[in-house]
């Protein structure tokens, strides 16, 4: 930055900077298979990169983000991280058509395949067999893993912010609401219909963010919140309209940029410690127990057996259908405002 004033020189610069010594950025960044990384002065731009099957979590997800975010962590030059989504939406949830229909076959194969681990599809196979004995200690050593790779959003040294258009569902909020702020577009959609079957959202974050009534609203009954009505609730912070949506979140990341960086992490640590001392870590431990769970009920055991059946996507829009009628894109029943322009 041009300004002369003391506080505005990038940290890793000047005789008396911890980071004088810091090397040259480097551009050998990894390939990673689910994202990309780029910075851009200040701010760091992770941005999912699998738009042909709606940004959907695989196994390379949470160790992947996990990564990006400690590489803009490590880099003095960085002040704030954006998380965007390539495609029609942000994040479609976990790429449950391999689980749903296959039962954890080869397709939800990571990077990195850890044979005879809680992270070997075949191992996931036969612990989510409904002739089988289910190990409830397996499927939470797995799923913690995904959550942990999320939660480095929230543990991360610098402010994130998660910038959201056309759909968050499902596992996508698992991670945007691991965000410091969000900007969503005004007519995409947000929610976790997974709980009315086979899902309960692992992250553990929703009362935390909306409070006990408006989170209950959501999950008692898997509706999902427009943009523009997020912001009302206080699950987002402004919700612009799509066009527009670039420019706003680029104005918010580039005036959390303009701060010191050492004042940035002290003002999250801060803010952080009272969403801790909530007992998120807690919340987190006992949903993800839960999600387990409802994979293994009667109820989630006939939604997986449609599925293999008839696909995956035809159990999602039974599970969708009355009384909700909610299926697509942008689609809000709870307060009947309207989900489009026009």
């Amino acid at each position: 930055m041009t300004d002369a004033a003391g506080w505005r020189r990038p940290a890793h610069e000047g005789p008396d900077s911890p980071y004088r010594s810091a090397a040259p950025r480097s551009d050998d960044v990894p390939a990673y298979r689910t994202l990309t990384y780029e910075v851009d002065g200040r701010v760091a731009r992770l941005t999912f990169n699998r738009p042909e099957q709606g940004n959907s979590i695989t196994p390379d997800t949470p160790v992947e983000l996990a990564d990006a975010v400690e590489r803009a962590d490590l880099d003095p030059r960085v002040h704030v991280i954006v998380l965007s989504g390539r495609g029609k939406g942000f994040c479609g949830g976990y790429d449950l058509a391999a689980s749903a229909e296959g039962l954890l076959d080869g397709q939800m194969t990571g990077a990195t395949p850890r044979e005879g681990t809680v992270l070997d599809p075949t191992v996931q196979m036969h612990n989510h067999d409904p002739a089988g004995t289910w190990d409830p200690m397996v499927d939470y050593a797995m799923m913690s893993r995904f959550t942990r790779g999320f939660a480095s959003l929230l543990h991360a040294d610098k402010p994130t912010v998660a910038s959201i258009h056309g759909f968050c569902v499902a596992g996508g909020t698992d991670i945007a609401l691991h965000c410091d702020q969000i900007v969503i577009a005004a007519d995409a959609k947000i929610g976790y219909p997974p709980t009315r079957v086979w899902g309960v959202p692992s992250a553990g974050l929703w009362a935390h963010r909306l409070g006990d009534q408006r989170a209950k609203r959501l999950l008692l009954t898997g509706d999902t919140l427009t943009g523009r009505e997020a912001v009302e609730w206080g699950l987002a912070i402004e919700a612009p309209e799509p066009e527009d949506l670039e420019e706003r979140t680029e104005a918010l990341v580039q005036r959390i940029a303009a701060m010191p960086l050492n004042q940035l992490m002290m003002v999250k640590l801060a803010l952080n410690s009272a969403l801790l001392a909530q007992g998120v870590q807690n919340s987190q431990m006992i949903s993800t127990v839960f999600d387990g769970i409802s994979r293994h009920t009667r109820e989630g055991y006939a939604f997986q057996q449609r599925a293999a059946e008839a696909g995956f996507r035809q159990a999602v829009r039974e599970r969708d259908g009355a009384p909700y009628d909610d299926g697509g894109p942008r689609t809000s029943n709870v307060t009947n405002q309207p989900t489009d322009r026009g």
